[in-house]
């Protein structure tokens, strides 16, 4: 068999089987000797773990093995592998190594801090919270530091309020809560017939005289760092196991472990190593200064193992827990601002937005769901909003519209006199003018046609019918009422305010007006106009056959057609129909060409009287029988009884078709400058409508052809003429153009500004120029003028006025109306022009009076007053309008962080006061009166630190939404029960609603 060693012939089958075999059931190797052996045998070997077919428990860990696989439970877990269970770490004499308070998770553990402290670096001890750091925690005066709490204080002459953070004035006189010598250690109430009762704040206990309050260990872990106990005579501070208590009797300090140094010295090697095994060995438990695990030990078969709870990472050394930064990683996962806590984070957002309940996620506070947020409109935007006031409107006060004065503004661009409207103005003309087309301008008119009339009505009768046709070339207004009802108005009333100067002139006037009313009845029908094709065809009867035609002119008709009741039909059937009423004003000019020297102009008056009733008894006629007919600004409706289509309310710009049903743009050489119109009005310079703009023209404006701004004409339409120098225009569309006055000069033609007139100075904002002494004067109060060089100031919006003279902004102008709405059951009080600087020298008085058996609670979200004024400006809440009387809250500088309290009396009487000095934001205090069955549940809840212990809780309390749901439930109680689990944990974040869970429960659910 050659050189090669012999092998058996049980070898040699047993190679043979084998190498029939493919990959990889068998894997050859060569032995030292050269040989085949096989080592994979007849099966592979099967990762249990990869495959996922062992049965480790979910929380131990898989290994795979050459022969099987192997089970070994998690860290923080303890069984074999095939069953683990959680080690709670808690349940030890160590409390888990947590000074307050141990909350085991799977497979870890957390340390957490009682209210008024903070985790320490080593995530296990409790380290004071020092509140007065930020905000000089919400005292109005002094804060101190207390281990677990803080207390506030007062300087001399004040006395701290029920609210604990306030400072009230004492009272010199009297023998009452008021006076500086009352005794109560904290809380002061007057006792039902005489003296006073006290009482003391959340966590202390009234002591045997009746008078002082002994902390417990509810307040502030009883001053404790660690462990507190309630003793008789106060709380007993004790320290875990790992710490001593200090000499104050109150921290807590580590524990120095004394250890025996081993001398190495004289002694053998063998001896050295065994006795650093020995160490060794020693060290290596955790029942040895927990196995030098900065957190969580725990033995294993190859020495202690150590771990750290959530927000710690174990260091290299194997022993050391530090804590994780998670604002570096996705910046926690926090929306927009993450801050690093030992062991934790605390997200919160930017301004404008609110926390959700995941604490995590930011929200965009939508400030327009708020009541009272805007006068007009509201618009959202992400963080803030924004508002908006109706045309003729400006905005004041950030939230407040008041009505633009613009006769202000340079008379309102008038050239006689200018009337200011709510929401708009009014130009009119002094006697013997008329206005312009513009609105503005006033052209003469000779008395003879002082009053012109534009519309005529002409009855006709052709083939024995009559037919009338109203007929109103312009200044035409339609207006859609509700009940298939309209009304048009063509022309222009005469205006008794309209005072004439002219004795004689006015008398003639009072003469030769002539006004009638009529109304048609009609036993049924519904309002309807419809277009009508016949007018053209039918009006040229009216010259040929003039003895049998009525011819009457008017300078105004108003005609309105409404649906009154429902009537029965015959023989009492159901089937109902509307009446229908057609009303008519008319005004007319008694016919000057008639007065002669045998008919005087009275004698006139009553030949036009007779010729009306003549008319009025024709159009009677033709409207039963649908025979009137109206031509508006060029065309011609129907007068009808019959079902009209939907009229849609159309834009300006538009007019509503009946025929096509919809709205249909004014065509060139028209506009329309109102809504729900069904004609357009003709432009009023036809022979320049070329120049028109395209169709849909909004305001007379856009009819095109009028002259620009520094031009003018006698019509406003071109062609134009410049204004000469000394004058200015800065409209178009003018008539004329404006004096500089004073004999002042422009420096150019054609000046559309009066800061083109070369005036002798040029004034600042808040100051107008006098054309008269040419000095600069300062704008009066109630005025202001934000630009430089003009010679005029602007009346401040609506009721608003200024502090003072030389406002330069409308944001000088300010409300001065005391705000708030006191109801019974909720209600607020605001300072004048909030959110706006409230205005100086303004005195403010409200009251509350509940309902019997009803008291009183106050939430002040914040409050704006200038600290620099040394108390100018002050809010003080009090029995009554006596200095004396019991004062619930006093204060007079900004206070930003969130209050609540109850009232110290039945009854409020507030009042708010500001000086001439520095002006603030102020303030906006809501308030509810609840039974006062609930008076120690409301007092245990606003008294209760942990309502303002945190920022989320702060944010709570200046909500208005919350707010308003917190009050609902406040002022009915069984409202309470509205609101379920679920929407409680989306409105609120769950540290508050533990807060109020245990105390809202005891008193609203007492037997569950």
């Amino acid at each position: 068999m050659g050189s090669g060693h012999p092998c058996s012939v049980l070898e040699a089958l047993l190679l043979f089987f084998l190498l029939l075999l493919p990959p990889p059931f068998l894997l050859l190797t060569a032995s030292p000797q050269g040989q085949l052996r096989a080592t994979g045998l007849l099966f592979p070997d099967v990762d249990e773990c990869a495959q996922g077919i062992d049965d480790c428990h979910p929380d131990a860990i898989c290994q795979n093995t050459l022969k099987l696989y192997k089970c070994t439970c998690k860290p923080g877990y303890s069984g074999e592998g095939k069953t683990c269970d959680d080690i709670d770490e808690c349940d030890n004499d160590f409390n888990g190594g947590c000074v307050h308070e141990c909350f085991n998770i799977p497979g870890n553990y957390r340390c957490m801090c009682y209210d008024g402290f903070m985790l320490a670096q080593d995530g296990h001890n409790c380290l004071d919270t020092d509140e007065c750091l930020v905000n000089n925690g919400g005292c109005q005066h002094v804060c101190i530091n207390t281990v677990g709490s803080y207390e506030c204080r007062c300087n001399e002459g004040f006395f701290l309020s029920d609210n604990q953070h306030t400072c009230i004035h004492r009272s010199e006189e009297g023998v009452s809560c008021m006076n500086k010598d009352h005794g109560c250690g904290h809380i002061c109430k007057e006792a039902p017939k005489g003296g006073v009762d006290c009482e003391c704040r959340p966590g202390f206990e009234l002591a045997r005289n009746q008078r002082d309050c002994i902390l417990t260990c509810n307040h502030g872990n009883g001053g404790c760092q660690h462990t507190c106990e309630d003793a008789e005579d106060g709380p007993v501070c004790g320290c875990h196991p790992e710490y001593t208590v200090h000499a104050n009797g109150k921290t807590c300090i580590e524990r120095v472990e004394a250890t025996t140094e081993i001398s190495e010295n004289n002694v053998t090697a063998g001896a050295d190593a065994d006795k650093r095994v020995k160490r060794r060995l020693l060290m290596e438990t955790c029942a040895v200064n927990n196995g030098g695990c900065d957190r969580t030990c725990k033995d294993t078969s190859t020495g202690v193992h150590c771990s750290c709870p959530i927000g710690f990472t174990l260091q290299l050394d194997g022993k050391t827990c530090k804590d994780i930064d998670e604002c570096q990683t996705s910046n926690g996962g926090c929306d927009h601002f993450c801050k690093n806590t030992v062991g934790s984070f605390d997200c919160s957002c930017k301004k404008g937005f609110k926390l959700l309940t995941d604490e995590k996620l930011c929200q965009d506070i939508d400030e327009c769901s708020f009541e009272r947020t805007c006068d007009h409109l509201c618009i959202n935007h992400p963080g803030t909003f924004e508002c908006i006031c109706n045309e003729g409107y400006t905005l004041f006060g950030f939230t407040h519209c008041g009505d633009i004065n613009e006769c202000s503004m340079n008379n309102g661009g008038c050239q006689h006199i200018c009337i200011n409207t709510l929401g708009s103005y009014q130009c009119h003309c002094n006697a013997g003018y008329k206005l312009h087309w513009n609105k503005k301008d006033c052209v003469e008119r000779p008395l003879p046609d002082v009053l012109f009339p534009r519309v005529s009505l002409h009855c006709i009768k052709t083939g024995g019918n009559d037919r009338c046709f109203l007929i109103c070339p312009s200044d035409v207004h339609f207006a859609s009422g509700l009940e298939d009802s309209y009304s048009i108005k063509c022309g222009n009333p005469f205006s008794p305010k309209k005072k004439i100067q002219n004795t004689n002139e006015s008398t003639i006037l009072d003469l030769s007006i002539i006004r009638t009313s009529i109304t048609f009845k009609f036993n049924q029908g519904k309002c309807n106009l419809k277009k009508s094709k016949m007018f053209q065809d039918a009006l040229h009867h009216v010259i040929p056959e003039k003895h049998n035609s009525i011819m009457e002119n008017f300078y105004y008709v108003n005609l309105t057609c409404s649906s009154g009741k429902k009537t029965l039909g015959d023989l009492g059937k159901m089937k109902a129909a509307r009446e229908m009423f057609i009303s008519a004003d008319f005004e007319l000019e008694t016919d000057q060409k008639e007065v002669t020297d045998t008919c005087n102009l009275s004698c006139a008056r009553k030949r036009t009287e007779k010729r009306l009733r003549k008319a009025i008894r024709t159009l009677r006629k033709v409207i039963n029988k649908e025979q009137f007919h109206i031509r508006l600004s060029g065309v011609d409706h129907g007068v009808a009884r019959k079902p009209p289509r939907a009229v849609a309310s159309c834009s300006v710009g538009t007019y509503f078709d009946g025929e096509r049903e919809g709205c249909i743009l004014c065509p060139n050489g028209t506009y329309q400058d109102n809504e729900g119109q069904i004609v357009c009005e003709p432009c009023p310079n036809l022979q320049h409508s070329g120049d028109s703009k395209t169709a849909g023209a909004r305001s007379i404006s856009e009819c095109g052809g009028q002259c620009s701004p520094g031009e003018y004409s006698a019509d406003g339409f071109k062609p134009c003429l410049a204004c000469p120098p000394g004058t200015y225009q800065p409209e178009p569309g003018r008539t004329s153009c404006f004096a500089c006055g004073g004999g002042l000069m422009t420096k150019i033609t054609s000046a559309t500004l009066f800061q083109d007139c070369e005036t002798k100075m040029q004034c600042s904002p808040g100051h107008f120029y006098n054309t008269t002494m040419h000095r600069c004067i300062r704008c009066p109060n109630g005025t202001y003028q934000p630009e430089f060089g003009q010679n005029y100031c602007i009346s401040c919006p609506g009721n608003t006025t200024t502090d003072y003279d030389g406002s330069t902004n409308i944001m000088h102008c300010k409300d001065r109306h005391c705000g708030g709405e006191l109801g019974e059951f909720t209600g607020y009080i605001e300072s004048p022009n909030y959110p706006g600087n409230y205005p100086a020298n303004t005195e403010c008085t409200w009251t509350i009076n509940p309902p019997p058996k009803r008291r009183i609670l106050i939430v002040v979200p914040e409050i704006f007053l200038p600290i620099e004024d040394e108390c100018g400006d002050y809010l003080v809440m009090r029995k009554s309008s006596s200095s004396n009387s019991v004062t619930t809250y006093e204060t007079c500088q900004t206070y930003e962080r969130p209050i609540a309290f109850t009232s110290r009396s039945k009854k409020l009487w507030i009042q708010f006061k500001s000086n001439e000095g520095n002006s603030a934001k102020g303030f906006q205090v809501p308030y509810v009166t609840y039974d006062e069955d609930y008076q120690e549940l409301i007092e245990d809840i606003v008294r209760d630190g942990r309502l303002y212990a945190s920022e989320n809780h702060q944010e709570i309390l200046k909500d208005k939404k919350l707010i308003k749901a917190l009050f609902d439930v406040l002022a009915h109680p069984q409202n309470y029960f509205k609101y379920t689990a679920q929407e409680s944990r989306e409105m609120f974040p769950r540290s508050f609603i533990r807060l109020l869970r245990s105390k809202v429960s005891r008193f609203l659910r007492p037997y569950k």
